[in-house]
């Protein structure tokens, strides 16, 4: 009987599973959005219960498409949105509070006092990470502070922390399983990613109890097996890894150099640094790609808030597009955005620029522009972010880049994927694959409960859809560049720090 891989793909505004043959190839998917909740401005929340419904009812619903039953699953693996908290009862499962998304910017002012009372550097040393309200440290501290009892409650031992991915394991085992791997736990700001473990001096800081947190396992083995009868039971729950650094991996970037970029929500470049934690000069983070068999590879990471939750503003904020793949048409009616510029600092400003308030802005505007200059504009911003990343990146590493391989939604769009050629300068590589998140999950399980042999058959899977060429003409190139710095000046902190 034949064997599949199920990999859960827990993103940020939809919940997906997709089946996985032993060549790579997809045999099913199924996918479901949730609701976005903004309580007020800079708050952007998920009701855990929804993640873990619609994330369990697309497996089913992929297996049965699928036409395959438990006993033919050799394996799941886990990806998920990074970052975005979730403290629950360990008796009941009960979340305390809502998830708190990565997009959340509600700890800007905790993250200010934070480095103002010196100890930006100590989170830096140990973790490779700015104090920023992106990562999920300050976010359990805000649940622990404002929320009625909590701190309480977890000073006695009765609450769990955790990301999404430990949310799932969690509900997959029946609360048998709380477990993180190395590359999520290296995006809380509490895990020390040098020594591998969660620092006592990061949790004291932050005031956090360590009962709080999940063992922190390898990015591929065997946690646990699915129980009980709302999912199908006795599968191997065997791979895990934060969703961009499931991406690296299903892009098969095992070579210190290589990197990709993900257009999703946002766009998240990381570049392969092998096995030494570098540090960067140029505000990268540093962080772990995946821990497999006891061996840490590390990664320069780049993280850009808004990339392809652009297109969708475009769609449902101004209604200038229907559907999201019609921006390629309308931005490619006009030959250039004729100086219009589109800083998308909707939630403020990640990599290089780490400005939590910094907005969003549009300026060349004239009496000619039209909304086909502003949607090509907005493409730009994609690929302009990205250039910011990769540039600070090749400068980190001291070696130009070669090649980028992209994946994610947005990478479809031909015209997108053409800027981000001129604009870098070198080849856009997309794969015939391009659910390399999953994919990336599903080799990690499949590693683990021995449906892969090695990283070398793996590697062989691997095949190009499209190579983009660089067309651009330098010195338009250059220009476009230095209107967008321009640009991004005139977004950088719009709004006023709190006191």
């Amino acid at each position: 009987m034949s064997k599949f891989i199920l990999a859960f793909d827990q993103g940020t505004t939809s919940s997906r599973a997709i089946v996985f043959d032993q060549d790579g190839n997809i045999k099913s998917v199924a996918q479901k959005e949730f609701t976005q909740i903004f309580p007020q401005p800079g708050f952007v929340e998920h009701d855990p219960k929804e993640i873990w419904s619609s994330q369990s009812g697309v497996a089913i619903e992929a297996l049965t498409r699928a036409g395959l039953g438990a006993n033919q699953v050799a394996a799941i693996g886990i990806t998920n949105q990074r970052e975005t908290t979730i403290i629950w009862d360990r008796k009941t499962g009960e979340p305390v509070y809502n998830a708190i998304v990565w997009q959340d910017r509600r700890t800007s002012g905790m993250c200010d006092r934070i480095k103002a009372n010196g100890h930006a550097k100590t989170f830096l040393d140990k973790t490779g990470l700015f104090v920023d309200p992106y990562f999920a440290g300050t976010k359990v501290k805000w649940i622990l502070d404002n929320v009625d009892g909590v701190r309480k409650r977890a000073e006695r031992g009765e609450l769990a922390f955790g990301t999404v991915d430990s949310w799932l394991v969690w509900n997959l085992t029946e609360g048998q399983v709380h477990v993180t791997d190395a590359s999520n736990a290296a995006r809380t700001l509490l895990y020390n990613i040098h020594e591998n473990r969660w620092d006592e001096d990061l949790l004291k800081i932050l005031d956090i109890p360590a009962s709080l947190l999940p063992r922190a396992g390898l990015s591929s083995e065997v946690y646990g097996e699915t129980l009980g009868k709302s999912f199908l039971p006795r599968i191997p729950i065997a791979g895990m890894a934060g969703d961009q650094n499931a991406a690296l991996f299903g892009q098969t970037c095992f070579q210190p150099g290589m990197a990709k970029n993900t257009y999703g929500t946002g766009c998240f470049l990381l570049m392969n640094t092998g096995e030494t934690a570098v540090p960067s000069k140029n505000n990268m983070l540093t962080t772990i790609g995946w821990r497999i068999r006891n061996r840490t590879e590390y990664a320069f990471e780049g993280s850009i808030f808004i990339g392809g939750a652009v297109v969708q503003w475009l769609r449902d904020g101004l209604h200038i597009i229907e559907t999201s793949p019609d921006v390629e048409d309308l931005a490619a009616s006009v030959p250039d955005s004729a100086g219009v510029y589109f800083v998308p600092a909707f939630v403020g400003l990640g990599a290089p620029h780490w400005d939590p308030y910094a907005r969003g802005t549009i300026i060349g505007i004239t009496r000619g522009t039209t909304k086909a200059h502003i949607a090509r504009a907005a493409l730009e911003a994609i690929a302009l972010q990205s250039y910011d990343v990769l540039h600070a990146m090749e400068l980190d590493a001291g070696t130009p880049l070669k090649e980028l391989r992209v994946d994610g939604g947005a990478c479809a769009n031909n015209l997108l994927m053409q800027i981000q050629a001129d604009v870098l300068g070198v080849p856009v590589v997309r794969p015939k694959v391009t659910e390399t998140t999953a994919l990336g999950a599903a080799y990690l399980a499949g590693l683990a409960v021995g449906y892969w042999k090695s990283r070398a058959e793996i590697e062989s899977q691997w095949s190009i859809d499209r190579t983009f060429e660089p067309q651009g003409k330098p010195d338009q190139i250059e220009k476009l560049r230095a209107g967008w710095e321009k640009a991004v000046k005139r977004a950088s902190r719009w709004e006023e720090a709190e006191a």
